[in-house]
């Protein structure tokens, strides 16, 4: 391992008992604290996960967190539904710079929820997560409101992929076995340590994202990662162990077209002249069946937002 990322692994890795809600309290100050969740067919989850926030977050007489949003991103569910019941404050992705078309992808619905909130810190919590408690959004605010120096907080835990009947098969996380980590440890050492750098559970300073480009697909979290490394220094960036993490596990097509978008991520950083030849807008993939081999183009987005700060017209529903 690259010595600055042993040394900054040290540093920098905290686990969620280190932050209890009164010590994180205590250092919330002034500071207003926004919760987004990009949601896209969820219905299943994402209720309980606001229910949760709701509770034990942003009653009582001091709230650690003080806006809780739901980006629908073209569900065809009932999660803006069940997440309104829950209390939160939804909106349609449409609905948010309603100038610029929208397409599809999780980087999109974040761009449009920064664009929806306020808060000087922003926590982003995936809306398919079965061992979800607001001990997670606790954790990791607790680096970020402690230490001014610190930027981006990223979650890191154990990713179990339990088959049918709840047998324990192998580890999650493939994508950023095969695909993230080997790019970090390749082309960006120094970030070694972090130990899940796709996770979708992060705190991050307004002032630093609203200055970045957002990738529309999955690539988002890789490129928020390295991008704010390279802007505010490796120390910018810390992590917090939440122990487990269960969720609903994509299938490979899926992950075959996350994979690729990662890819086009690190390539736009790694060549910004654009010499090197680019995946393109979609990828082939096969299926095997009765009639023997098929192949399907899928698309993968290359779309990237502008940096938020640049938008002008930020005129979004607020009830």
């Amino acid at each position: 391992m690259h010595p600055a990322a042993q040394s900054w692994f040290t540093r920098r890795t905290t686990v969620a008992s280190d932050w209890p809600r009164a010590l994180v309290q205590s250092h919330k100050g002034d500071q207003r604290v926004s919760v987004i969740i990009p949601a896209r067919d969820e219905e299943t989850t994402v209720g309980d996960i606001v229910a949760a926030i709701r509770r034990d977050l942003m009653s009582g007489p001091q709230p650690l967190v003080d806006e809780l949003l739901v980006v629908d991103s073209d569900s065809t569910d009932a999660t803006a539904q069940r997440a309104r019941e829950a209390g939160a404050r939804v909106v349609a992705t449409p609905e948010v710079l309603p100038g610029i078309p929208t397409v599809p992808g999780k980087g999109e619905a974040m761009w449009r929820g920064l664009a929806a909130t306020q808060g000087d810190v922003v926590v982003f919590i995936d809306a398919d997560l079965r061992s979800f408690t607001s001990d997670y959004v606790v954790a990791l605010l607790g680096p970020i409101l402690s230490d001014s120096s610190v930027h981006l907080v990223k979650a890191c835990y154990d990713r179990p992929l339990i088959a049918d009947g709840g047998r324990r098969v192998m580890g999650g996380g493939r994508v950023t076995e095969l695909v993230a980590r080997p790019l970090l440890n390749l082309h960006w050492p120094e970030l070694a340590g972090v130990a899940q750098p796709l996770a979708g559970e992060y705190a991050m300073r307004r002032d630093l994202i609203e200055s970045l480009p957002i990738p529309c697909g999955y690539g988002v979290e890789f490129a928020l990662l390295v991008d704010t490394a390279q802007r505010a220094g490796l120390d910018a960036v810390a992590q917090v162990d939440l122990g487990e993490r269960r969720h609903r596990h994509q299938d490979d097509q899926s992950l075959g077209i996350m994979a690729a978008e990662i890819w086009q991520v690190a390539l736009d950083r790694l060549d910004p002249g654009n010499a090197v030849s680019r995946p393109g807008d979609s990828i082939a993939e096969f299926t095997y069946g009765p009639d023997g081999v098929t192949m399907t183009d899928h698309v993968v987005e290359v779309l990237v937002r502008p940096p938020l700060a640049r938008v002008q017209d930020r005129s979004v529903p607020r009830a």
